[in-house]
């Protein structure tokens, strides 16, 4: 009986980084559920989206000059489901760039 060879390092990387992945995704909606946060259309959709890419392909993006080749989500994408997460728990908006606004 011929045994299975063990999956590579990189293998290892690549299903752990999509199951952080997925499971990211499940806490942005399940905690904008609970907090009674209602997300806009494009928030929804792109949540699904990027799930089922991920479950489907491994990874959510095809070009490998937006992300790391172990990783499931691109730069972007990681950046919008924090603020999806963000938002969901009640919290500011970080700023990008820019100067702080004066106080009135």
């Amino acid at each position: 009986m011929k045994r299975k060879p063990p999956p590579s390092p990189f293998e290892a990387q690549r299903k752990a980084a999509q199951r952080a992945a997925l499971n990211a995704l499940k806490r942005a909606r399940r905690s904008a559920e609970q907090a009674g946060v209602s997300l806009s259309e494009w928030e929804g959709e792109f949540l699904d989206s990027v799930g089922e890419r991920v479950k489907t392909h491994g990874r959510a993006f095809a070009d490998p000059e937006k992300g790391a080749p172990g990783q499931a989500l691109s730069a972007m994408q990681g950046r919008k489901l924090k603020e999806i997460t963000a938002k969901a728990k009640g919290e500011e908006p970080k700023r990008r760039w820019g100067r702080k606004p004066p106080n009135p």
